[in-house]
Formats: structure tokens, C-alpha cells, sequence
């Protein structure tokens, strides 16, 4: 039925293989399409057909698995996607609670560094109490006689006498005395030495100028004035003896008689002097004082003695020197200066305005290097 096909046999439209067709060998070629015993050079034209077709097959099932495979690409795709998503979540999840742990933390080491301080400070005052136990019998002597010198020199200079100051560092002499240790000779020569100076400083005794002035402020209403005499008739009127009232035995008359003219004599003189009185006054406004302003010439005195008082102790020594002066001004110009208790009174507030003076205590310096030198170990 087939015969060779030429090319002149060859419909006009049939493909033809063209040079750039790979070449196909021919025992492929008659076993794909032509049956056994049929001539393969008859049926080019179908086998070139039956190739296309498997081509496209072959394209066909390759698009298909392609797709197929782009699709399962873009699930992963999706899924890998899904699953990054929920990683991220999930970071920043953990990341706000590491965020939240680092606070906790933080306040946690501030917590700590805050105990730890306090336990530091804890120890350090544990170890200056175990310090203090510790000391020996000499430091503990240095510690109590330093700190009974210092409260002595507040004292002193608190109440302006030496006496607060002069105790403490006798006592203190006599507790390093007793001691007897070498190493605080030094503190000992210090503390008699610094003793000598304050016991030979002369220092305002308050307390007895306080009750100088008090006599003065007491005495005051009962000073004659130069304006109001004091009365002396009844000690300097001469009294008559008992021996004079009583009748003379015989023979004594005459003697009598001239001891009892005398006496009468001389109480009529003193009458006589009596009243006409001679004083020689500096200063005349003294006898024209009245005697209501007598009254309070008086008290306005004892006031200004009263300031003075509290000027002393305020220690305010310039205006108490001031009211003393001016205290003493009244009592010589207005009082009898001939009077003893006058001239007491005066001499009692000269005293006053004299021993009245600012005067420090002198500190115990050397005593209190000796100490911290004793005490640090030198």
C-alpha cells in the first residue's frame, strides 16, 4: 500500500523537516510510528505530527506541574509568612516582658545597693562600737578627762568664773595621779601647768558682786539725806546718872551740887546747838529736794542698783559700770556723806564698779593637745 514517498509525492503544504531539525534516527522514528513491516519513509509527515503532539504534551504536563508547583511555593510562602507573623508577636511579646523583667531588676539592684549601704554603714558603727569596747583602761581615762575639760570650759565660759574649769582639771590631775602610767606624764605636766594659769587669772566673782549690791539696793531707805538730817539728839543728849538722882550724905553738898549745874549746864548748851546746825553743801539743789521727791530719789536709786544687778549677770559689764557710776553720783550728791552708813553705802558700790570688769577664762589649750596626742598614739 505504501510505497517510498519522494518529494515530488509530497503534498505542497506539508511541513517539512528543515535543516535545523535535529536530526532523528531512523530506528526511533519506525518504532514510535510505524508499524512492523511498514516502510518509515512513507510517513514522515505523521510522525512529524505524533512528535508535535507529544511535544506539546510534554509542554502541557510541564506547565501543569509548574503551576502546581508555584502554587505550592506561594502556600509555603503564605505559611512561612502566617508563621513569621506570629514569631514577631511572640518577639515582641517577650521583648516587653524582658523590658518589664529589666525594671524589676533595676529596681531590685536599687533595692539591694540601698540595703547594702545601710549594711555598710551598719558595720562601720558596729566597728567603731567594738572600737570603743575594745579600748584599753588608758584610753578610756584620755577619752573621760578630754571630755570632762571641754563640758568645764563651756561652763566656765557660760558662767564667767573659773571655778567649773578649776574642778575639772584638779580631778583630772588626781585620776592620771593615781594612774601612774608613763605614757600620760606628758598630759600631767600640761593639765598643772594649764591649771597655774587659770587659778592665777583674776576673774569676775559674780556672785559676790550680786550680794554687794543687794546690801546697797537693802540699805538705801535708811541713808540720811542732806536735805532730811538724821536725828542724833537722843545718843548725844548727855543722861543724868543714877548716882546724880540720889541725894548726896552729909558733908557733900558742895560737890553735888557743882556735878548737878554741870550736867543741867551742858544739856542747855546741847539744846542751844541743837538748833542752829552748820553744813557745808557742794552742791545746793541736794537741800532744796522735797520731801515726796525724796521718796523717789530713793527708788529711782534702788533701781538703778537693780539694773546694775541684772547688767552683771547678763554680763553686760559696760552698762552695769554705767548704772553703778550713776548710782553712786546720787549718793554723794544727795545723801550725808558724813553718815558711816553713807560712806559704806559708797564705798560699797565703788567696790562693785571696780571688780565689775570683762574678764575670759583662759582655755586649757596645751591640756587639750596633750590629750589628742596621748589619744592618737604619739
Amino acid at each position: 500500500m505504501f510505497g517510498n514517498v519522494t518529494a515530488e509525492d509530497k503534498p505542497a503544504n506539508a511541513p517539512l523537516l528543515s535543516a535545523a531539525s535535529p536530526p532523528v534516527e531512523a530506528g526511533v522514528v519506525s518504532a514510535v510510528l510505524a508499524p512492523a513491516g511498514v516502510p518509515v519513509a512513507g510517513n514522515g509527515w505523521w510522525m512529524a505530527l505524533g512528535l508535535t503532539g507529544v511535544i506539546s504534551v510534554a509542554a502541557i504536563t510541564l506547565a501543569l506541574l509548574a503551576q502546581q508547583r508555584i502554587k505550592s511555593l506561594e502556600q509555603e510562602l503564605v505559611r512561612r509568612q502566617q508563621d513569621s507573623q506570629g514569631q514577631a508577636i511572640e518577639a515582641h511579646a517577650m521583648a516587653k516582658q524582658a523590658q518589664e523583667s529589666a525594671r524589676a531588676a533595676e529596681s531590685k539592684v536599687g533595692l539591694l545597693e540601698a540595703r547594702v549601704a545601710e549594711n555598710v554603714l551598719q558595720r562601720s558603727q558596729l566597728e567603731d562600737l567594738i572600737q570603743q569596747l575594745s579600748r584599753s583602761r588608758d584610753e578610756n581615762v584620755l577619752a573621760d578627762v578630754d571630755s570632762a575639760v571641754r563640758v568645764a570650759v563651756q561652763q566656765s565660759a557660760i558662767t564667767g568664773s573659773a571655778e567649773p574649769l578649776v574642778s575639772a582639771m584638779r580631778q583630772a590631775e588626781e585620776r592620771l595621779a593615781r594612774m601612774n602610767q608613763p605614757r600620760l606624764e606628758r598630759v600631767r605636766r600640761s593639765l598643772a601647768r594649764d591649771l597655774d594659769r587659770v587659778r592665777a587669772a583674776a576673774v569676775t566673782d559674780l556672785a559676790s558682786l550680786t550680794i554687794k549690791i543687794d546690801e546697797a539696793v537693802r540699805t538705801v531707805d535708811e541713808l540720811p539725806m542732806v536735805s532730811q538730817p538724821e536725828r542724833r539728839a537722843a545718843a548725844a543728849r548727855p543722861a543724868a546718872s543714877a548716882s546724880n538722882l540720889v541725894a548726896p550724905g552729909p558733908g557733900v553738898w558742895l560737890p553735888w551740887l557743882q556735878e548737878r549745874w554741870a550736867a543741867i549746864g551742858g544739856r542747855i548748851w546741847f539744846e542751844i546747838r541743837s538748833l542752829v546746825r552748820v553744813t557745808q553743801i557742794d552742791k545746793p539743789e541736794a537741800m532744796l529736794l522735797a520731801p515726796d521727791q525724796a521718796w523717789f530719789l530713793r527708788e529711782n536709786l534702788k533701781l538703778r542698783l537693780l539694773n546694775a544687778r541684772l547688767s552683771l549677770l547678763s554680763r553686760q559689764f559696760d552698762i552695769a559700770q554705767a548704772d553703778l557710776r550713776e548710782a553712786q553720783a546720787v549718793l554723794e550728791r544727795y545723801f550725808d556723806r558724813n553718815a558711816r552708813r553713807v560712806a559704806l553705802t559708797i564705798d560699797l558700790v565703788r567696790q562693785v564698779t571696780g571688780q565689775s570688769r570683762q574678764l575670759s577664762v583662759p582655755r586649757p589649750d596645751e591640756t587639750l593637745a596633750a590629750l589628742a596626742a596621748a589619744q592618737a598614739g604619739r
